[in-house]
Formats: structure tokens, C-alpha cells, sequence
């Protein structure tokens, strides 16, 4: 029997932007997410389903969300019988300079509809969250600072304005320093301005991520064929400690 969603009354995240927000992140895990009844997942097709990790070959492939969602629940953000719903929005490889996450472009047009639906469903529902990992292909298509800030500024106040919620809490973070070391230069004014818009769009937290190892640094045997040679992809663990240094952000920009 299918379940009647409108049943439910979410704390809805937002999840968007490009691989690392996605997920890519491969290695094992000593204490990985256990799927729970309270946290579900709108799809890209806009289904939704109870929240898991993904099976990619013979591996398992995770995004930050899941211990993000973990934390989120074992704090008791829950109030009553609520359940968490996530978007996923985000997608690969994409980017502002690309033509895919301005407000005229086919994924930032998509997650607004992905946000629309969850609300739609019930009238208790309410956006809790926005996560944000991007940048790195527009660093490789060399954004200015300018470019960039103003684009990320804009996404950011369009949600808010678009669903009357001024306040909600945007997350963004560095990116792997395995990749981001070796690509400085191009980093650089692209980081600044995410740091930026951090700053300047209250309530938000930028994210550091020393420390966080590539699939290439855990020198992981890469289940999609692409060797060991992945340095732009956080490891498994390292992804795992990213949804949890997103929730310590969250906490201390929501108290």
C-alpha cells in the first residue's frame, strides 16, 4: 500500500548543489546510518522513500545528509511525532557559470518545485535548513569573486523570499583539500565569495574542512571504475564527519 504523505508533518532540508553534496564518498565506515522511520528522502523524480545509503557496484555511496539527519534527531530537534524529509537536489558537475543554478535554470527551477511539493503535502510542513555544497565547477570555469558571490547571494535570498522563511539557516562548506590545494588559484575567489555570502546573508555558516580525506587519500578501490585517483571527492568517513560539523554550524546559528 502506498503511503499518504500528507499524513505526515516534516522538518523539510534542503540539500543542493553539485558531487559533494550529492554524494560520492566511498570507504568503510565503522558505525554507518541506520535507516530510521523518521527520516525519508524526496528523490530527484520526485518520489519519496525512507532514507539510505546508496549501492554503487560493490561499494556504498554517501552523502552528508544521513549523519546531518542523525544528529538532527538524536538532539531532539524532532518535537512530537514530526519526521524529516530531505530534497535532494543537488546534482553532479554542475554549476552558476554552466547554466544550471540561476533562477532561470533547469536545477534551481527543479529544486524550487521539489521545495513547493514537500510543503504542498501537509500544512505543518516547514523548511528547517538549507545545505549547500558547490563551487568547485566554477572554480574550474574561473568565477570571479563577484561572479560568484552575486549568484550564491541571489539563490539564497530567492528561497527565503520565495517561501517566507528570512531566517532559514543556509550551510555551505570548503572544499576537499586534496583537490582544493592543487587548484588554488581557481579556489580561491570562488571560497572567498561562499565565505562571503555566509557572512553576509544571516543566518549562515561556512564549514572548514581540514582534515577530511579524498576517496584518493583512503586510497579506496573506487566502485565506479574511476581507481583510486579520486582527490575532488570526500571519502566516506570524511563525508560522514561533514554532516556532522553542518549540524555543529547549525546549532550554533539556530541555538
Amino acid at each position: 500500500m502506498l503511503k499518504d504523505f500528507s499524513k505526515e508533518a516534516f522538518d523539510v532540508i534542503i540539500q543542493a548543489g553539485q558531487s559533494n553534496s550529492e554524494g560520492y564518498a566511498f570507504g568503510h565506515l565503522e558505525a554507518p546510518y541506520s535507516p530510521d522511520g523518521r527520516v525519508w528522502y524526496m528523490n530527484e523524480n520526485d518520489t519519496i522513500s525512507l532514507a539510505v545509503e546508496k549501492v554503487a557496484g560493490n561499494g556504498i555511496q554517501a552523502n552528508f545528509s544521513l549523519p546531518f539527519a542523525r544528529e538532527y534527531v538524536n538532539a531532539g530537534r524532532l518535537a512530537g511525532d514530526r519526521k524529516l524529509l530531505i530534497l535532494r537536489a543537488a546534482v553532479g558537475g554542475t554549476g552558476f557559470l554552466d547554466n544550471r543554478w540561476k533562477l532561470t535554470d533547469d536545477l534551481y527551477l527543479h529544486m524550487m518545485e521539489m521545495i513547493r511539493t514537500a510543503l504542498a503535502l501537509n500544512p505543518e510542513n516547514r523548511l528547517v535548513a538549507f545545505l549547500w555544497h558547490q563551487g568547485e565547477t566554477d572554480a574550474g570555469l574561473h568565477a570571479t569573486f563577484d561572479q560568484h558571490y552575486n549568484h550564491l547571494k541571489t539563490l539564497v535570498e530567492s528561497v527565503r523570499t520565495a517561501f517566507d522563511v528570512p531566517n532559514l539557516p543556509f550551510i555551505a562548506g570548503d572544499f576537499v583539500h586534496d583537490w582544493r590545494d592543487v587548484n588554488a588559484e581557481i579556489c580561491a575567489p570562488v571560497l572567498d565569495a561562499i565565505r562571503a555570502v555566509c557572512h553576509d546573508c544571516t543566518p549562515a555558516a561556512f564549514v572548514e574542512t581540514d582534515g577530511l580525506k579524498s576517496n584518493a587519500q583512503e586510497a579506496i578501490d573506487h566502485p565506479l571504475g574511476w581507481g583510486n585517483g579520486d582527490i575532488i571527492h570526500f571519502s566516506r568517513p570524511a563525508i560522514y564527519e561533514l554532516g556532522r560539523r553542518y549540524f555543529e554550524k547549525f546549532t550554533e546559528i539556530t541555538g
